[in-house]
């Protein structure tokens, strides 16, 4: 299938698309591990968080993994996270939720893409009721990739937190909408909070202070509340710790 223009407008040939892309994990790879040299996080755990986390990988688990939003250099701050902790072994089995600009550059669109990117078409950009119908169409992409076992990733704040750093943005319902379609389809995906933190000088959309990030890994909880609204507020509390950790520890 030819990789279809991303826009609102196209949106549906756009998740028919990414329902079933798959990237070159051997790509995908080596990726990860050359933005783990290039941004060379320092990872802490919550206690027994990495043997629980590993368990998890080892035994096939679907993972949820949701983490704040500070500068347009997270997702390589994550990435780069996901090479040094057991996550390197589902490179390339994992799903990231990409704002739609990302994919409108036919180079940057390769990567993205190469990086398991899914695009998402955001309401402050759009409005919200332009928006409704793609979101939910892409949510149920999101939760049928789980479901056949890939993992997924999000930003739940949706945009840069441009205000206090050490203060998580408010989380929408989305990633419980997500959660809650999986699970009506046979999956509970763990949920796995990461905090990343580049200091007190480093928050909003545009900084150069992003290498050497604090990030912290939380434990997965692989028990979610049943209602979409109560597994936002759950993703909410527990990544809060999770960038409290981080804040602490740089």
């Amino acid at each position: 299938m030819d990789r279809p223009e991303v826009t609102l407008e196209n949106y549906r040939a756009v998740y028919d698309y990414y329902r079933d892309h798959q990237q070159n994990r051997v790509l995908a790879k080596l990726a990860y591990a050359m933005l783990s040299m290039k941004y060379r996080p320092r990872v802490r755990y919550a206690d027994g968080a990495e043997e629980q986390l590993t368990e998890l990988v080892k035994s096939g688990a679907v993972l949820l993994v949701a983490a704040n939003h500070v500068t347009h250099s997270d997702q390589y701050t994550l990435a780069a996270t996901a090479w040094k902790t057991p996550l390197r072994r589902v490179i390339g089995r994992t799903r990231v939720l990409a704002k739609d600009e990302l994919f409108t550059d036919p180079d940057l669109r390769k990567k993205v893409d190469m990086m398991g990117g899914i695009p998402v078409f955001r309401s402050k950009n759009y409005g919200l009721r332009a928006v409704a119908d793609a979101g939910r169409l892409m949510m149920d992409v999101a939760a049928e990739r789980l479901c056949r076992g890939d993992n997924l990733a999000i930003f739940p704040e949706g945009t840069c937190n441009e205000g206090d750093p050490t203060r998580l943005q408010h989380i929408n319902s989305g990633i419980g909408h997500i959660a809650k379609r999986a699970v009506d389809r046979g999956v509970t995906p763990a949920l796995l909070s990461i905090g990343i933190s580049y200091g007190p000088d480093a928050h909003g959309a545009d900084t150069e202070l992003v290498k050497g990030a604090s990030v912290y890994v939380a434990q997965p909880l692989t028990a979610l509340p049943v209602k979409p609204m109560d597994i936002a507020h759950i993703a909410q509390c527990e990544l809060q710790k999770a960038v409290d950790g981080a804040v602490a520890a740089y």
